[in-house]
């Protein structure tokens, strides 16, 4: 049964993880390599409340409850006694890797370790550990605390107790849960990520303006965002990372990065959170 939850990376994704795993009345020790890094994580969590709170989704109660319920640390012998691990470090496998070592030799047998990764391979992961079977991928999309998708990615030596025990969880603080097998993307990203390519091919060879591209996608398909703004929104160098990837896993030219969008991230452009991508936010 999970009660103790540890977060490893206490960023925006950390964060928000533990902000929900919190409001469902979890202990939740959060762990990031200094004491500025968990402070910023705790000021994402405030602001988010704030903010749910201004809009009528909170409350005081609900904030005092999170915040209550969540401590934090720079060293990972504190997460010694959790009963779950979500790890939410840099999307790169040494970085994970070198985080899982450390844990398997701190945490009991009956620890499990989640990844929360969004490309890189669970199993990959779980081989550098004592117990791939308490292995699993726990996929939030960001924000978290208000996208209701989570994945929950099974490998090959999974057992069932523990993917049971992993969707129960994922399901307890608020997500719709669906089950993937550990491949390159996984469900959302397999599906998405091809169709953001696709519209940068398409401006680059001048189909239409961004401007278009996004408003043909969103008033005649009824999405809530263009692709050009969505790629912004998530970081074009996140989605070239990921493309780069599974290109390298499938060989298959529908993941290949446009060449426009490789040289957008070379020089700097990547997205809404540097202040430029396919637009400007710097005024903004």
């Amino acid at each position: 049964m999970i009660k103790k939850v540890g977060i490893v990376g206490f960023g925006q994704m950390g964060s928000g993880i533990g902000q929900v795993s919190a409001a469902a009345g979890y202990e939740i020790l959060a762990c990031d390599v200094s004491e500025d890094a968990v402070k910023r994580g705790l000021g994402y969590i405030t602001k988010s409340l704030d903010k749910a709170i201004e809009r009528g989704k909170a409350d005081q109660a609900l904030k005092d409850k999170v915040l209550g319920n969540i401590s934090t640390h720079t060293d990972l012998k504190a997460l010694k006694d959790c009963d779950l691990i979500c790890e939410a470090v840099v999307e790169n496998l040494d970085a994970k890797q070198d985080v899982y070592r450390t844990l398997d030799g701190i945490c009991p047998a009956q620890t499990i370790f989640a990844s929360n990764t969004s490309s890189l391979s669970i199993s990959d992961m779980a081989a550098v550990t004592k117990r791939p079977d308490r292995f699993v991928g726990l996929h939030f999309f960001n924000p978290v605390p208000i996208m209701k998708l989570c994945e929950v990615v099974r490998t090959i030596d999974s057992s069932d107790a523990t993917f049971d025990t992993a969707f129960a969880f994922a399901e307890s603080v608020g997500k719709t849960c669906v089950t993937a097998k550990d491949s390159p993307g996984f469900v959302a990203n397999v599906l998405l990520v091809p169709y953001l390519l696709d519209a940068i091919r398409q401006y680059e060879r001048g189909l239409a303006s961004r401007e278009d591209i996004d408003n043909a996608m969103m008033l005649g398909c009824g999405h809530p965002m263009g692709p050009l703004t969505l790629t912004d929104f998530i970081g074009l160098d996140t989605i070239l990372y990921i493309a780069d990837i599974m290109f390298d896993e499938f060989k298959d030219s529908h993941y290949a990065a446009p060449p426009l969008l490789r040289r957008m991230v070379n020089a700097g452009y990547m997205g809404k959170k540097a202040g430029r991508g396919f637009y400007d936010y710097s005024k903004k």
